[in-house]
């Protein structure tokens, strides 16, 4: 028989690789960059076209490669970073497996220009789809340039399931956010379509966390600093009132690359346990400098997940050491509710010794002196000839002297006299109805552990879900107020003042005017904030942050091209976030309201997500629990 396994050729081989390597425009920037990094450049440029469908370019001055390097590094399994398996536990670089030039070349058009800095003239070379189109010799400055076009050209089933622009731009920026984290000694410098979106220029570690997202982040941060033999904690958290719904600043570094860990994730949360708003999580920004031998970051080819040897010390060390920042700044509360705050001794003040206080004495003072006055005192001091006067108080007349000429009770000569009085605590308004036949108000709805609401109907009952029911009544007055006629304002004394990321803004830019149907009013829009001068009037002022937040994380995944389905979205994600939480009490009014309110929707059957608003009891289900 004749066999039947083959080799599959290199760009076949290239291709199936670069499913796992380059997954969208995101994964080829986050791997040039990354080689950009290793290549100990201090000046990186990432320009980017229609969310790099078109053009992913990254521009560095590094050390750059010769002419056998330029063509031997889109070779599969080719790399400078490692050279034995041993290497794989003393990493210092952030590449290693040498896949990801050939994965990219695989299926994308690829253009790359490099010199050394002692050569005279550098190497492009264009690749497509894996065929090296040309090589030639240019005058170039020194360092890499690699410019990525037309990605998934050759895989039109990958390129048609790439998300909307604004999703595929908004995993560029995760990306390239964390690596100008991970590297405060790196200029960096984006730009989107032409415009320049971040120019974060060499700077301290809490400086560019500052310039990578907004200059409203500086009071939000908290130092972190340990030293101990198994890792070194260094960074910042947040303060726990400035904690957000969603999850978007928080970054773990393990020398200085980016991971993600549920595990050390959890060690943080145990540190903020008690002083967190429940459903909020605090942004943190940690980086854990570990010996290289106790990891392994041959795990996923995205090199995001990290297996650590003693994981139990390192969660009990980041736990210890951010409870121990929160305490030390003052953010956690204490026990000791007795102790005033005002007392406390400032850090800078517990080295200092104390200086023995002056003491001035009055000799001639005396308080049991029988004048009216005391003449000032001619001492010695200049001091104690102050203009102090000692001034016996005066005999007052006894208590009874302030009720003289009051009768302690009214004399009526006639009868008649006393009916001409009248006073203001009778009641005097008139009633539409005779006594008989007023008859006090049947409560009709109950609510039951301040979750469901039960009203009684002519075959039963309905059990409604306070919840559900509530988010439906809001869910069609904003798709209402959107679709049909403007929705009124409630105009702010004091304008609010909203700080967002880069990304956000964006977000923002493109619903504002869905935003402002809906009631907002919107003063100002600047680069990193927002002023908000109205908001609708069924939102109060402290709820608009909340909503906003919980907005921007449920259209995360981009918004509808639609309108109505743009409408859509953010009608429901405002309905909630406004709606009454289970657990929360209501009182007889605004159950009746709620209930009624839901049945005048026109849908009351289900919530805006698809699920029972409420369920109905007959007579006859409860006579059957009850038959023997």
């Amino acid at each position: 028989m004749s066999s039947i396994i083959q080799l599959l050729p290199d760009h076949v081989a290239n291709q199936i690789a670069a499913g796992e390597v380059v997954q969208r425009p995101a994964s080829v920037v986050k791997e040039l960059l990354e080689n950009a990094v290793d290549a100990n450049a201090t000046d990186i440029k990432l320009i980017i076209k229609e969310a790099g469908k078109s053009l992913v370019q990254v521009i560095d001055n590094g050390k750059g490669m010769n002419v056998t390097d330029a063509r031997l590094c889109f070779e599969r399994h080719a790399t400078s970073k490692i050279r034995h398996a041993e290497d794989l536990f003393s990493l210092h670089t952030k590449g290693f497996r040498g896949e990801a030039l050939a994965s990219i070349a695989a299926i994308a058009h690829v253009e790359m220009k490099t010199k050394q800095d002692q050569e005279e003239l550098g190497t492009q070379i264009v690749i497509e789809g894996s065929k090296f189109v040309s090589q030639e010799s240019a005058v170039l400055p020194k360092g890499t340039s690699f410019a990525v076009k037309n990605l998934f050209f050759n895989i039109p089933a990958r390129r048609n399931f790439l998300k909307s622009d604004t999703v595929e731009y908004r995993h560029i920026i995760d990306e390239f956010q964390r690596v100008a984290l991970a590297h405060p000694n790196i200029h960096f410098t984006f730009y989107h379509n032409g415009s320049e979106m971040y120019n974060l220029p060499i700077s301290t570690l809490r400086q560019r966390v500052v310039n990578v997202f907004s200059g409203k982040t500086n009071e939000k941060l908290v130092p972190v600093q340990e030293d101990t033999e198994i890792v070194t904690v260094q960074g910042f958290v947040s303060k726990p009132e400035f904690a957000k719904k969603n999850r978007g600043e928080q970054f773990f570094f393990v020398n200085d690359r980016f991971i993600k860990s549920g595990y050390l994730h959890h060690a943080v949360m145990a540190a903020y346990d008690g002083i967190l708003k429940d459903g909020t999580q605090p942004s943190y920004f940690l980086y854990l400098t570990v010996p290289a031998n106790s990891i392994d970051i041959n795990i996923h080819p995205t090199k995001t997940e990290i297996k650590f040897d003693d994981e139990s010390a390192l969660y009990a060390i980041l736990r210890a050491s951010i409870k121990h920042s929160l305490g030390q700044f003052n953010v956690a509360p204490v026990l000791d509710f007795e102790r005033d705050a005002n007392l406390d001794t400032p850090y800078h003040y517990k080295d200092m010794e104390g200086a023995m206080p002056t003491i001035q004495v009055d000799s001639t003072f005396n308080p049991f002196s029988d004048d009216k006055v005391n003449k000032h005192y001619a001492g010695s001091n200049s001091s104690s000839a102050s203009t102090s006067a000692y001034k016996k108080p005066a005999a007052t007349a006894s208590w009874e002297s302030l009720y003289v000429g009051l009768k302690q009770e009214p004399e009526f000569t006639t009868e008649t006299e006393s009916t001409e009085f009248s006073f203001e605590s009778e009641e005097v308004t008139g009633s539409l109805f005779n006594d008989e036949e007023v008859e006090h108000a049947v409560q009709n709805v109950y609510q039951i552990h301040k979750k469901y609401i039960v009203s009684p109907i002519k075959s039963g009952m309905v059990i409604v879900d306070q919840q559900r029911a509530h988010q439906r009544v809001l869910y069609e007055q904003f798709l209402t107020n959107m679709t049909v006629h403007q929705a009124s304002s409630q105009q702010l004394l004091f304008p609010l003042n909203l700080y967002f990321s880069s990304s956000e803004m964006e977000l923002i830019d493109e619903l504002k005017l869905s935003l402002v149907n809906t009631g907002f009013v919107f003063e100002v829009t600047n680069d990193d904030h927002v002023v908000i001068s109205g908001i609708p009037v069924n939102v109060t002022e402290s709820e608009v942050s909340m909503l906003l937040e919980q907005l921007l994380n449920d259209l995360q995944d981009g918004i509808p091209e639609n309108s109505f389905s743009q409408n859509d979205t953010i009608a429901k994600s405002m309905a909630k976030s406004l709606a009454v939480k289970t657990g929360t009490s209501l009182t007889v009014k605004e159950q009746e309201n709620l209930v009624n309110g839901l049945f005048a929707c026109k849908d009351p059957n289900v919530s805006p997500f698809q699920k029972p608003t409420f369920i109905t009891m007959r007579v006859e289900d409860i006579d059957k629990k009850f038959a023997v």
